[in-house]
């Protein structure tokens, strides 16, 4: 082997590696399938109508005031009902946004108007949630 490997100038210690296969492999054909029957395909639905939008809330009267959203987020509990005395301070509605709960209160004396809140109900920035009078 010693005299092979100095002949083809190669070292003892390494090797080559021939490819000895006499020609390429012919490429199989796969077997085609036949292409499934196409099922019938019913035309969709048409959409439903959307529901009528809820009829925005009145602009409070002279005297009275609105009590607005602070931010965006999800109506957590109403505390207050129409013909409830309120005072200054006391927690009309509590809000969910940002996973915290924020408390809405009443900036005056009164008493509760109308309420637009509703329990679940997703509010905006400024969207009336409450009127005093």
């Amino acid at each position: 082997m010693a005299a092979v490997a100095e002949e083809s100038g190669m070292s003892p210690n390494s090797f080559r590696i021939t490819n000895i296969a006499s020609a390429p492999a012919a490429p199989v054909a796969a077997p085609v399938a036949a292409a499934p029957a196409a099922a019938p395909v019913a035309a969709p639905a048409p959409a439903p109508a959307p529901a009528p939008a809820a009829p925005a809330p009145a602009a409070p009267a002279a005297g009275e005031t609105a009590v607005n959203s602070p931010m965006p987020g999800n109506v957590f509990k109403v505390e207050c009902s129409v013909g409830q005395p309120v005072k200054a301070g006391d927690v009309l509605v509590v809000l969910e946004a940002m996973k915290m709960e924020i408390e809405v209160s009443a900036p005056v004396d009164g008493t509760v108007k109308s309420v637009a809140a509703v329990v679940g109900s997703t509010v905006n920035t400024d969207d009336l949630l409450v009127t005093i009078g």
